[in-house]
């Protein structure tokens, strides 16, 4: 009776091993959008617009069942939190988590561009401004629309009136548990309908990352042309990846659950490469929800609610990056030395930024170096403008840290909870 059990488990084992794991089409899926980006022609404007749109639709495809899976996950989600009477923990738990992880950030970014300055980028003559604003009385009036409903129907860019409309309608399911079975059962039916399509889009990652590579590709070429950002390039990359591979694994052993972190940390390669190639927040999203519940096996309540927290909250990774070339700007500007006040202000002042900056999914760094710059550019509140040329490579390294807090921040709320159950390597996605 034992031995026919072994060979099932083994024969599984087997199955497992050989099906190729989603994070593995989503490298393979990079790397050859990468070659394909180094081999096309260089200055065909046919084949740069190809790609323009190529970019364009995979963002569009993996942002596609966004809405309907986060507005009806976190209903349910908010639901059978207050009917276990654990969503105020977990709320405050994940928002202490935020809070620490973008004074910590921020510190990081602030020492990193004092220590090791990159060259002075050449002044470039300003043009006209672009309208980059963070507006955030507007965006607080846009959270109540007159109607509720248009939270369901606008652009999907901006996920916090989707996720307030779901946070009402979860605690108004939560107050009429009889009356209201039927349609919660049939919110949690269509959470879990949402989650299978977005499975299946997940599976289609690969494909999808071979357009953005291989326009990353192509941007990352024309910004080496540009030798005055190598230094940038070098400093920002190397800062993002000991950031999101080193110093938050440790954080997460010194200070979260004493267990190994890079059995979580290799459990979120996939969002982190989504992050990476994407540079937009919502597209990684679906990729988080999944992980989150087939890799490190947090259950649906507790990582829908923490990571939609992450999601609108923890941009800290992305300001990081924005005060890093704000000291940039200003060394290229002016020669005088910053006050230790002023240094403060400006840690402060992007750490309220990292808190307001979800409504720029696609631009979050190049945005909060633009907010950085009208408030602290001394006379030179356009000077981002001399970094526009890597902009992409800006959103792709704040992205790609904000993700991998979230993935980690995600697991270890999970652990704290109890709600999260160890799974084994082997079946990882």
């Amino acid at each position: 009776m034992i031995t026919p059990c072994r060979s099932l488990t083994n024969t599984s084992r087997i199955k497992y091993s050989l099906q190729m794991k989603v994070w593995i089409k989503i490298l393979a899926g990079s790397i050859l959008g990468i070659v394909l980006g180094v081999l096309l022609p260089h200055n065909d404007p046919n084949v740069t617009s190809a790609l323009i749109w190529l970019e364009a639709l995979a963002l569009r495809l993996g942002q596609y069942i966004l809405a309907p899976l986060l507005f009806f996950s976190l209903a349910i989600s908010i639901f059978e939190l207050r009917k276990d009477d654990r969503m105020w923990p977990i709320i405050f738990k994940t928002m202490g988590i935020i809070l620490g992880s973008a004074l910590l950030l921020t510190g990081i970014g602030l020492l990193v561009v004092n220590i090791f300055p990159p060259g002075r980028v050449p002044i470039l003559k300003e043009g006209m401004k672009e309208a980059i604003t963070l507006d955030v009385s507007q965006s607080i009036l846009d959270l109540f629309p007159e109607n509720a409903f248009s939270a369901l129907f606008g652009s999907g860019a901006w996920l916090a009136p989707i996720s307030v409309f779901a946070f009402f309608l979860g605690a108004g399911l939560s107050y009429e548990k009889t009356h209201a079975k039927t349609i919660t059962n049939l919110v949690d039916s269509l959470a879990r309908v949402f989650y299978y399509v977005s499975a299946f889009f997940s599976e289609l990652l690969g494909i999808l990352m071979i357009a953005l590579a291989a326009y990353w590709a192509v941007e990352f070429r024309e910004a080496l042309k540009l030798e005055v950002f190598h230094d940038i390039l070098i400093l920002f990359g190397l800062t993002s990846a000991i950031t999101a591979f080193l110093v938050m694994p440790l954080c997460l052993y010194l200070f979260g659950p004493k267990t190994n972190p890079w059995k979580p940390l290799y459990g979120s390669i996939g969002p982190a490469i989504t992050a990476l190639f994407s540079g937009n927040y919502n597209f990684c999203i679906p990729v988080l929800f999944r992980h989150a519940k087939e890799n490190h096996g947090v259950r649906r309540r507790v990582n829908t609610l923490s990571i939609t927290l992450f999601s609108l909250f923890a941009r800290a990774g992305s300001t990081m990056i924005a005060v890093m070339a704000l000291f940039i700007i200003l060394r290229s500007y002016s020669s005088l030395a910053l006050e230790v006040g002023d240094i403060i202000g400006i840690g402060l002042t992007t750490i309220g930024i990292s808190l307001v900056l979800s409504r720029h999914p696609g631009t979050g760094a190049y945005t909060a170096l633009a907010v950085l710059c009208a408030w602290y550019g001394r006379d030179y509140e356009a000077g981002y403008l001399i970094l526009k040329p890597i902009a992409f490579y800006l959103a792709a390294m704040g992205t790609l840290i904000d993700v991998v807090f979230a993935s980690l921040g995600t697991w270890a709320i999970g652990k704290l909870e109890g709600a999260q159950e160890e799974k084994e390597v082997i079946h990882y996605i």
